[in-house]
């Protein structure tokens, strides 16, 4: 798990599920070029994803009052698909209204259908060029961070 400061305390959290170090290193390296500073916590597979989601494991007694703006879900993750993730996220109330943005190296399209049907928000095949991965990585914070509007915080509870 990693984190990166965020400049101000109103900053919205960005969740990052990702178990490709490389892929990680590309979204933090493309978040701070861009001026990005929100928080970023990353979690390296399903389970830990989880864990922190619902303050278990080694997230035990985690303030559930702090929860991530966005959801970017890597779908190959170990020990706990990213499916299955989603699958959980949408099944608790606590959860189910994060937007979770699916962000994968797959062009599947029986994995695209079972996002959404799963209640993803969005799903986003990687771009291969870095240059590519920095823009829409850009345009995936500014939509989900300062265009998209949620449910205010106490209707979630």
């Amino acid at each position: 798990m990693s984190k990166i400061s965020a400049s101000g305390s109103e900053s919205k959290l960005i969740l990052l599920i990702e178990d490709n170090i490389d892929d990680e290193r590309l979204t933090l390296r493309a978040l701070r070029r861009n001026n990005i500073m929100n928080e970023v916590v990353v979690a390296c597979d399903g389970q830990e994803a989880i864990d922190y989601l619902f303050g278990t494991g080694s997230f035990a007694g985690r303030d559930l009052s702090v929860m991530p703006a966005v959801v970017i879900l890597d779908l190959k993750l170990p020990r706990l698909s990213g499916l299955e993730v989603l699958k959980r996220i949408r099944n608790t109330d606590h959860t189910k209204r994060l937007p979770v943005v699916v962000l994968t190296s797959s062009d599947d399209e029986s994995q695209v259908d079972e996002s959404y049907r799963l209640g993803a928000n969005s799903f986003i095949q990687k771009p291969t060029d870095p240059s590519d991965f920095s823009e829409m990585i850009l345009q995936v914070a500014m939509y989900w961070l300062l265009l998209n509007r949620t449910t205010p915080e106490r209707m979630l509870a």
